[in-house]
């Protein structure tokens, strides 16, 4: 082998070596920021409804299908919580069936009632409300609720237990008199019609996961790729399984599959070194992939863009 061809050999090696050390050896950083999910999605509850009735905004069970069980409550009792059960289902969406266990809202009994100080022929007459609520996106949903029925019912129509179920359902108490939500009972209150409306609204959103970016931030050391990233499920069910893919430029450079995630849970994911075979990135694309309905897919992508003037 000549001189010359020793000494092209040499400068291919060398040119080659360079080129690796260019591609791998990091040698500038570049600081996409972060990016967080505030005001991101075009998912909004109807404005009609009227969540000022409610303990916490937009409260609500997964489904409108509700378990419940009676536990050892007189016939005249069980009798009034079915009576009020039917009378919630006739005027909205909702529907309630019994279970022997694992129920979502449990009606117990006891005797004694309250008589309400300087309010002749109204009584405290019971005790309900939400037990267990998760806080998830737009929502807050009421995993479990009780009734507890202190005293039977002599009126035409049991608001006692109308009163108590209300309260299961999330509804505060009234300011007026006249509704059956008045912090004390009386045979001349009736439901509102604003009651049922915004039971209606509320569960006109379809039962859903909604799996969505919380925040996102990223650093490229040369050609190597730092992030991390939380998804959340903010939807109204569990979610089942995705996947997160990462795009630099559109080129697609990493993904990781994302496990189930309960109501309200959040995952965070670190991933570091991935190595991008591109230099001079201007955009990371992050994208949720899911094979399944959600409340709303457009919190499923997010983007970080490099200012080059930072």
């Amino acid at each position: 082998m000549g001189w010359k061809a020793v000494l092209s050999y040499l400068i291919g090696l060398l040119l080659i070596a360079l080129l690796v050390f260019y591609l791998i050896v990091p040698l500038n950083n570049i600081d996409f920021g972060s990016w967080s999910s505030s005001g991101n999605s075009n998912f909004s509850i109807n404005s009609s409804v009227n969540t000022s009735m409610q303990f916490y905004p937009n409260l609500r069970y997964s489904y409108t299908n509700i378990s419940y069980r009676i536990i050892n409550c007189s016939i005249k009792r069980i009798d009034d919580m079915n009576t009020a059960f039917a009378a919630i289902q006739n005027v909205t969406s909702l529907q309630f069936y019994p279970v022997a266990n694992n129920e979502q809202i449990s009606v117990a009994c006891d005797y004694g009632a309250q008589i309400a100080e300087g309010q002749p022929g109204y009584f405290i007459a019971g005790e309900g409300g939400p037990t267990n609520i998760t806080e998830s996106g737009m929502f807050n949903v009421i995993n479990h609720g009780s009734i507890l029925l202190l005293k039977d019912s002599n009126c035409p129509q049991p608001n006692i237990a109308i009163h108590e179920l209300l309260h299961a359902l999330g509804f505060n108490h009234s300011a007026n008199p006249n509704n059956v939500m008045y912090p004390v009972s009386s045979c001349s209150q009736t439901i509102g019609q604003d009651i049922p409306d915004t039971l209606n609204q509320l569960y006109t959103y379809p039962s859903l996961p909604d799996l969505a970016f919380e925040n996102i931030s990223a650093v490229m050391n040369g050609p190597y790729l730092n992030m991390n990233f939380t998804v959340k499920n903010n939807g109204l069910i569990d979610a089942p399984a995705a996947t997160v893919d990462v795009y630099a430029d559109n080129n697609h450079v990493y993904n990781i599959q994302l496990n189930p995630l309960s109501i309200g849970e959040g995952r965070r994911i670190f991933v570091t070194s991935v190595f991008v075979l591109q230099k001079n990135v201007n955009q990371l694309k992050f994208v949720i992939n899911s094979d399944f309905e959600e409340l709303d897919k457009s919190n499923n992508e997010a983007t970080l863009n490099y200012n080059n003037s930072n």
